[in-house]
């Protein structure tokens, strides 16, 4: 439990979910320095009675802390708008305060105030400027927060070439803030939102070779296959008959849809924390499975809310990074959730860098896990429950 101190009041926060392995906190000194900017104390406060909108609010820090005012928060993250929920309802603020959206769903028609967070990911950010440049007016106040080695030339281009004029602050504990003042002719005038974008994927990955996927804004490698799963994807198993599959951490989905093409008695999971990745997978799915082929898309937590023992097969590339902290939490919540999800003689079968050392926590869970493939980089594990 982190209780973060600011001028809009004190706030227990806590990440979701709440893991005691995790010890990072749900708030950091970028979310801290827009707050202080925000309510006055290094500058005139500014005029939050109009329409707030927050972008890429981390754990809902500045959600929870802007509550009074009725912000809009806008996240990709399923985990960030959970997290945000349980935090609003620990600093009792009424259910309906605040609006919840996603990066899919329709933002405010209009906006006074802008709060961006700014994401880990350049095209993410460009997606979202894009999105809602229409929504904003001359007299918008819109301000950026980031850590400092969030913050670089390319991301004041993307706020100048696609609302305005932008300038920065001075650092403060490593952070800095963006302003920016909407120009209604560059909003006009910014041309079109260059994603969602595809590619057809390289020879040598079965199946799936020569194929097109489609990558919204903010999924892991979106402009190439990465090679992680490239490797996966050329040692997929071969199997046949009726089976239920997961992908789990499914990004673009072109994992799920290999297991798919390659056996079409197959019914599909796809699953990730991500609106973005679910939208990209069902994209990509549909583009060459069929609109008929059966499959399921998911935005959650891993495989909270699939039911125990349903699965025959769970494929992942697990992440091992949250946000700009390297951490194993994620994964090992993935392996944990794939164990319950399997029924009895189901497999897991993951994909990792070496030094991962992602043996150790599987055969912890699985009893033992085998070698299926590697390279110098890259293993392929595959464990099966007892």
């Amino acid at each position: 439990m982190n209780r973060f101190t600011t001028p809009q009041g004190e706030y227990e926060l806590t990440r979701f979910p709440e893991d005691p392995r995790d010890r990072l906190r749900a708030w950091d000194s970028a979310d801290e320095y827009l707050l202080r900017h925000l309510g006055g104390i290094d500058a005139d406060p500014v005029d939050l009675s109009g329409t707030v909108v927050v972008v890429g609010d981390r754990w809902g820090a500045l959600t929870t802390a802007l509550a009074a005012y009725g912000p809009t928060q806008i996240t990709d993250s399923y985990l960030g708008q959970e997290a945000t929920r349980a935090n609003l309802a620990r600093n009792g603020v009424a259910a309906g305060a605040v609006r919840l959206l996603s990066t899919r769903d329709t933002p405010p028609d209009r906006i006074d105030v802008l709060l961006v967070r700014v994401p880990k990911s350049l095209a993410l950010l460009e997606d979202q400027l894009h999105r809602l440049a229409p929504r904003v007016h001359a007299g918008t106040v819109v301000v950026g927060t980031g850590r400092v080695t969030e913050i670089h030339t390319s991301t004041l281009t993307l706020f100048e070439r696609i609302l305005g004029p932008t300038r920065t602050s001075l650092a403060v504990k490593k952070s800095r803030l963006i302003f920016c003042a909407p120009d209604p002719e560059v909003t006009s005038g910014r041309g079109a939102n260059p994603w969602p974008h595809s590619y057809a994927l390289p020879d040598g990955v079965g199946v799936v070779s020569g194929r097109t996927v489609t990558n919204h804004a903010g999924i892991f490698c979106a402009e190439r296959l990465d090679i992680g799963t490239r490797f996966l994807l050329q040692h997929l198993p071969v199997r046949r008959g009726p089976e239920r599959v997961v992908d789990l951490g499914c990004g673009n989905g072109v994992v799920g849809t290999a297991a798919a093409l390659a056996n079409p008695e197959a019914e599909v999971v796809f699953v990730d924390e991500s609106y973005q990745a679910v939208a990209s997978a069902e994209a990509t799915f549909r583009a060459n499975a069929g609109t008929a082929a059966p499959a399921e898309f998911r935005v959650g937590d891993g495989l909270s809310g699939v039911p125990a023992g349903s699965v025959d097969l769970v494929l992942n590339n697990p992440p091992f990074h949250t946000h700009q902290a390297t951490t194993d939490a994620t994964a090992w919540r993935m392996f944990e959730g794939a164990r319950e999800a399997l029924r009895p003689g189901g497999e897991l079968w993951v994909v990792g860098n070496r030094h991962l050392g992602y043996h150790v926590r599987l055969r912890r869970l699985f009893g033992r896990s085998e070698v299926v493939a590697s390279d110098p980089k890259f293993v392929v594990l595959r464990a099966v429950k007892h």
